[in-house]
């Protein structure tokens, strides 16, 4: 199976190019805000299953800008879809749990009703019909709290600040699934090797880190692991407003991935300890 992702810079991005017979594509290759150009990119290169790991994700920054958000969260990924259904090759795209409007404790299934909060969510979703419209092959995969030892995410965000400060306010009534970005490489790999025998497995699909968790119990257990004495205060949303509104409840029910395709929830502590890790040796 030869695999093109749209993505080069991200993090997911850069876990998948880690495997075997995977071209990753930067902007300078295929713009995601000329749709076209990720049209013709799967056309010249012809593979065997295309995987888009590119998006739009500056959520605050999106309520301003979401019309540049559509055409990168939509337009594209559905542009995509259109070109892959036309080949005959299976579409896998990384959405979100911000489709949702994080009501209630109850975990999110996929078919559940939708109702983002913000724009970035407006986007994803679009997105995510976008591509279902073009029918063909596809996986749609929600996944939620993104992180690993590339680029900014709130494990690296808390392991600068916890050695900056004595103590941390971190909200604690937004609950969900600390996902790995390497485990959602290879839950996007897998797929794509398993839509393009069974078609019919064509879908959207969630994702996340297990155990279910709060930000402030995710910061405690990243200082634990890496020896950083900070101490962290529990705040509700309300006392850290930010321009978009998070979710509270960003719980996924991530059992149809694991029926269909045999891909269990990792565990996101064994992650961090991995991201840890690698980020102890790329320093070193």
């Amino acid at each position: 199976m030869t695999v093109l992702v749209f993505g080069q810079t991200g993090q997911v991005a850069q876990e998948l190019a880690k495997f075997d017979d995977v071209t990753c594509l930067d902007r300078s290759a295929a713009d995601l805000t000329r749709p076209d150009e990720c049209v013709a990119a799967i056309r010249s290169t012809g593979p065997t299953a295309v995987i888009n790991a590119a998006a739009y994700t500056a959520v605050d920054r999106a309520e301003e800008e979401e019309a540049l958000a559509t055409l990168i969260n939509a337009e594209a990924p559905a542009a995509m879809a259109q070109e892959c259904a036309a080949m005959g090759i299976p579409f896998v795209s990384v959405s979100t749990d911000y489709v949702f409007d994080g009501s209630g404790q109850a975990a999110w299934k996929p078919d559940d009703k939708v109702n983002p909060l913000g724009a970035y969510g407006r986007t994803k979703l679009a997105g995510e019909r976008g591509i279902t419209r073009a029918k063909g092959c596809h996986g749609i995969l929600r996944t939620s709290w993104v992180v690993s030892a590339h680029g900014n995410n709130f494990v690296k965000t808390m392991l600068r600040l916890g050695v900056e400060r004595a103590e941390l306010s971190i909200v604690a009534d937004q609950i969900g699934g600390p996902t790995p970005a390497r485990d959602i490489a290879a839950a996007c790999i897998s797929m794509a090797g398993v839509l393009a025998k069974d078609p019919n497995k064509s879908g959207i699909y969630h994702f996340a880190g297990a155990p279910n968790t709060s930000w402030a119990k995710f910061a405690r257990e990243i200082f634990d692991q890496a020896g950083i004495q900070c101490d962290v205060n529990e705040i509700p949303s309300s006392d850290y407003p930010t321009p978009a509104q998070r979710p509270l409840n960003s719980r996924l029910d991530c059992s149809s991935l694991e029926t269909s395709f045999g891909i269990s929830r990792p565990d996101w502590r064994r992650g961090l300890s991995d991201i840890l890790r690698d980020l102890e040796q790329h320093h070193e």
